[in-house]
């Protein structure tokens, strides 16, 4: 027979709920834990005093009392495990497992035991039912009935709220059988009465939830919150861990009490208590019990008068009266340096706790998370930005929580985290390069110095005066080609096409004008297609942009920021380089800049030399350009210019004739009314109003 028996999703009966979990048994005792709390039962093999095997709804149970009178029921067994659990506990603990079965008459009068804290309804020798009296939250009394009401729990869908009992007088004097029976309850039954006076009083503590001031009474077996306007009395039996935490400010404390069953308040459940302290605030404690008490109930844990910060003192008492570890954050540590990190969940703002074996949000609403529960963690972009992401939790039930709104710069301490607690990460192949990403940019909203930033202003500088150089150069050339000298060559071409009927110092003016339109169409065109170019491609022969102060002192001190720090990326060296020049003395920085001016001054030396250079080649390439379109004009005026001649050789016959040459004449006979007309309101269309006045003069 092995030392060691083991059952999976065995059920415990815990304040009349169903709770899977894991029993285990071996040669030194009894072991169950509970999935859903962390709770363990340990029972010593020396504690054991019975043993019973019975069906029951879900097949066949397992029924344990101990020596002090403790009942532990576990169902959920098959019958072919009886003779193994037989062998095992004749052989391990000397005990028989007996086989009792339940009494199914369905008659509703017998008798009741008490023995330890189970009451027990017989007919006969074969019991009908059994109540734990630990989950009887109230007992009241009338003339021949006694009333227990029951803790109720959320999860389950179906609750036990109250038995009545019927108690027949009897007629022995002096005790009244209803009193006994409910003396016989109260005793063992978790049942909240305020008797007595409380062992220490902490007067309004701020409570975040549920939302108020409220004044915590200590006693003996529960919390006493009483506010304004609700009561709320808290067996420490339903308290199942506390909490500790840090503010991310480090200036207050969050002191978490987690409950179940939880407290209400109409139908809202409060499954967590959490009190807001500030570190600042010191109280002097003395308890309401003598000094030996003090000792024989906390064994040293308190003593009668103490003092301190107000956190620690109301954390002290809770955790001596309840007997439970307080959880502190572990060994995470944020971007920021605070044990938290800042997050949004439905959307409410608050802080994620990541624990040694879980996860604790708080506020609102407050969430704890154990490792052991969860499936799986996913990260996940931001939906409304990229500068944060969220954090996807799926427990093993398959509940998903959405912690949304975390800073980039936390991705790298949050991950590491969670791959050192060896969680299962959903998207780890897709995202095993992003804390890397993160990292390069964590550091880009700080008031450090940023080696990045510095060469992209050195960039942008460098292109703006660029941009002016050549914007300058593009107008000097602009101005260059536009010859006005041109527009008197291509007077007797566009004479030929427009008739003037005004005086030739009017029509000169307009050819003037008229040409210089089509020149500066046609040739500035080509410039502007030139500057474009030279923007576009970077003359290989230009000389280099000087580098700044930090550039040399960093192109100098780069191998021995290396050699310091072996193996460092390039992120943390151009971080460590900020550091380090942000830290340079006064003095020191000065001789980089002194270096940085010299090269300044040899770069304008050289560009000066360099744009000279350049700007001679252009000259003579102008030049060469204008004398072949001067040739070129001058070629067309001879062609185009007879007509021009002839009118000059014979002025007295054009003053004869009101200025009207003969050339003129045969070209309106030879053209229709239609036509003159057309020409003539082209011609006032396009002369301005200052030609027009001129030409009104000559007549």
């Amino acid at each position: 027979m092995a030392d060691t028996l083991e059952f999976n999703e065995i059920y415990q009966e815990v304040k009349g709920s169903m709770n899977d979990g894991r029993l285990r048994l071996s040669r030194q005792g009894v072991i169950f834990k509970n999935s859903k709390t962390g709770k363990v039962d340990n029972i010593q093999a020396s504690e054991l005093a019975e043993g019973i095997w019975r069906r029951v709804a879900l097949g066949h149970g397992l029924k344990l009392l101990t020596k002090n009178g403790h009942v532990y029921k576990y169902d959920g067994f098959r019958e072919s495990e009886f003779d193994k659990l037989s062998e095992f506990f004749k052989s391990n603990y000397r005990l028989e497992l007996a086989e009792k079965d339940l009494c199914v008459k369905g008659w509703n009068w017998g008798t009741v035991k008490f023995g330890g804290q189970l009451l027990s309804f017989d007919i006969g020798e074969q019991p009908v039912f059994e109540i734990p009296l630990s989950n009887v939250s109230q007992c009241t009394t009338g003339k021949n009935e006694v009333t227990l009401e029951f803790h109720q729990n959320d999860d389950a869908e179906v609750s036990l709220m109250e038995v009545r009992f019927y108690v027949p007088p009897t007629q022995e004097d002096g005790v009244d059988p209803v009193e006994a029976f409910a003396q016989n309850v109260l005793s063992k039954a978790d049942v909240i009465q305020a008797t007595g006076d409380a062992i220490c009083i902490f007067r309004e503590l701020q409570c975040l939830t549920p939302r108020g001031r409220y004044d915590i009474r200590i006693y003996p077996t529960f919390l006493h919150l009483h506010g304004k306007t609700f009561d709320y009395k808290i067996p420490y039996t339903t308290v199942l861990r506390l909490f500790l935490l840090p503010h991310k400010d480090q200036r207050q404390m969050f002191f978490v009490i987690s409950l179940d069953p939880p407290i209400k308040q109409g139908q809202t459940r409060y499954h967590f208590l959490i009190l807001l302290f500030s570190k600042d605030e010191d109280i002097s404690l003395t308890l309401n019990m003598n000094e030996d008490e003090v000792e024989k109930r906390f064994e040293g844990r308190l003593t009668k008068n103490m003092s301190g910060s107000l956190y620690e003192m109301v954390s002290r008492v809770m955790k001596a009266l309840v007997n439970r570890k307080i959880t502190v954050p572990g060994n995470f540590q944020g971007h920021s340096g605070a044990q938290c990190i800042t997050c949004s969940y439905k959307a409410s703002s608050g802080l994620l706790y990541p624990l040694e074996r879980g996860f604790i949000y708080v506020h609102k609403p407050p969430v704890h998370i154990r490792f052991d529960e969860i499936s799986f963690v996913n990260f996940a972009r931001g939906t409304t930005t990229t500068r944060s992401f969220d954090f996807e939790i799926e427990t093993k039930q398959g509940t998903q929580y959405t912690f949304s709104s975390i800073e980039r710069e936390e991705y790298g301490k949050l991950f590491d985290f969670v791959n050192a607690k060896k969680l299962n990460i959903k998207n780890r192949g897709h995202k095993e390069s992003m804390p890397q990403s993160y990292d390069e940019y964590a550091d880009s909203d700080e008031d450090q110095h940023d080696a990045y930033l510095e060469r992209m202003k050195e960039e942008g500088k460098i292109r703006e005066e660029n941009a002016d150089d050549s914007s300058d150069e593009s107008g000097e050339e602009t101005d260059e080609s536009f010859n006005p000298g041109e527009e008197e060559d291509d007077v007797a071409e566009e004479f030929d096409s427009e008739v003037s009927a005004s005086s030739d110092g009017g029509s000169d003016r307009e050819e003037k004008r008229k040409p210089a339109k089509k020149a500066k169409i046609v040739k500035e065109r080509k410039p502007r297609k030139k500057s474009s170019e030279i923007k576009k491609g970077k003359d290989p022969n230009a000389p280099k942009r000087p580098m700044s102060a930090y550039m040399l002192w960093l192109n100098a001190s780069r191998e021995k920021i290396k050699s310091d720090h072996p193996g460092i990326s390039i992120t943390d060296l151009s971080k460590k380089a900020g550091e380090l020049w942000k830290s340079m003395s006064k003095e020191k920085k000065e001789e980089w800049d002194r270096k940085a001016e010299d090269a300044k001054r040899d770069y304008e030396k050289a560009m000066k030399e360099y744009s000279e250079g350049g700007k001679s080649e252009s000259s003579k390439k102008e030049r060469s350009k204008k004398k072949q379109q001067q040739q070129q004009g001058k070629g067309k005026a001879e062609r185009k210019a007879a007509p021009s001649k002839a009118l000059a050789k014979s002025p007295a016959k054009q003053l004869g004739e009101s200025f009207k040459s003969k050339e003129f004449v045969s070209s309106e006979e030879s053209s229709g009314d239609n036509k003159k007309e057309d020409s003539e309101e082209e011609e006032i269309a396009s002369t301005p109003p200052s030609l027009e006045d001129s030409a009104s003069g000559s007549d």
